[in-house]
């Protein structure tokens, strides 16, 4: 790369943040080792064995380490380690690994996701991270959880798809979901969703990211950051 594509890249505003952030996980870390001290290790090992061979796609989550390690990153990124006890809810929580750092952290957790897929439950029981089991539909309300929370979160997740053409949600469909969030937030309360890529390789339409920051989203890239909730 020639030296003035490097300076101009340095100089771009992404690049700074991205930068900045993995600074911010290098001085406030999260020690991953007493966490794992916490999990049964031969319920663990049991799963890792009996997924070790499968070919499903989703075999590779039974390997935990590598999954607690991407979302400790998504912890610090949030600020999680550093604030007081929240109440957190995360859509389509998978295995859990998200929450369990969360509530290893002193925060109060819950997650919400279709049952389809036993290793999830799993690791969820291992974990002992609680779960709501819904699909979420567009146009259709969340259930009522008993709580507002003070983080809303989604990490690659596929609920906005419909299937099984996998076309996505429009701005009408967002609209609906985020009126939706923004009754089951507390006063204060935060949202955050790290999309996956189109095909493409971009991450929304313009009138999407239009709605995103109409609503009051900071938009970088994957990440919609609703830092003061959802404005109408």
């Amino acid at each position: 790369m020639k030296l003035s594509r490097k300076i101009l890249k340095f100089a771009n505003p992404l690049t700074y943040r991205r930068g900045w952030r993995r600074a911010q996980r290098s001085i406030f870390r999260i020690p991953l080792q007493p966490m794992l001290a916490k999990i049964d290790e031969t319920r663990a090992r049991e799963i890792q064995q009996r997924y070790a061979n499968s070919a499903a796609g989703y075999a590779k989550y039974a390997n935990i380490e590598p999954w607690l390690q991407l979302n400790r990153e998504r912890v610090q990124d949030l600020k999680l380690h550093r604030s007081e006890p929240k109440r957190i809810l995360d859509l389509g929580c998978g295995g859990g690994f998200f929450l369990f750092i969360a509530k290893n952290l002193g925060h109060s957790v819950q997650g919400l996701d279709i049952e389809h897929i036993a290793l999830f439950t799993e690791l969820l029981e291992l974990f002992d991270i609680p779960r709501v089991v819904w699909r979420i539909t567009a146009f259709e309300p969340l259930p009522s959880l008993g709580q507002k929370f003070d983080w809303i979160t989604a990490f690659s997740t596929n609920f906005y798809l419909y299937h099984p053409s996998k076309e996505r949600w429009g701005t009408a469909e967002w609209d609906f979901f985020l009126a939706d969030l923004r009754q089951h937030l507390a006063p204060g309360g935060k949202i955050f969703f790290g999309l996956n890529p189109l095909y493409s390789g971009d991450y929304y339409t313009p009138e999407l990211r239009d709605l995103f920051i109409r609503r009051g989203a900071h938009v970088e890239r994957e990440r919609i950051l609703f830092e003061n909730g959802v404005r109408f």
